[in-house]
């Protein structure tokens, strides 16, 4: 995914002047978009998840790739495991780290036919979703 392909403030910023002479964020600073997705996440309880087109939805902004986008850039330092694919498939490459949070945290699994690559659980999302409650107050 090209950056061009992120809301603007996802991209990553450059160190240097801004339109109005004022220097811009440092290069490390998180994008406010990134921010509120990543503000989504920490909101969602253990044992529920949300889709990454839900987060898009809740937030009113951006898409399913660009929240994917987002996660994988700096979803590590909250419950990652907690947005999720809509078809409840387990992230791969990270199959065995989710599966070991989601039964931590109780979150509903439909467990795996014999036949299924890897016999790995999905997400039985009918059960999981979340569907945000109430939105929170002071929400961005």
């Amino acid at each position: 995914m090209s950056e061009e392909s992120l809301p603007e403030d996802t991209r990553p910023q450059s160190a240097g002047a801004g339109y109005d002479g004022a220097p811009d964020e440092p290069a490390e600073a998180l994008p406010a978009y990134a921010e509120r997705v990543l503000d989504v996440a920490e909101l969602i309880p253990p044992g529920r998840v949300m889709t990454y087109g839900d987060v898009a939805e809740w937030l009113e902004e951006g898409g399913p790739r660009q929240v994917g986008r987002v996660m994988a850039l700096y979803g590590g330092a909250v419950p990652w495991w907690r947005v999720v694919r809509a078809d409840g498939a387990l992230l791969p490459g990270h199959e065995q780290r989710a599966l070991g949070h989601y039964r931590a945290e109780g979150t509903p699994l439909k467990e795996a036919s014999r036949a299924a690559e890897g016999h790995l659980p999905r997400i039985d999302m009918r059960r999981a979703r979340w569907d945000g409650g109430e939105r929170a107050e002071g929400h961005t």
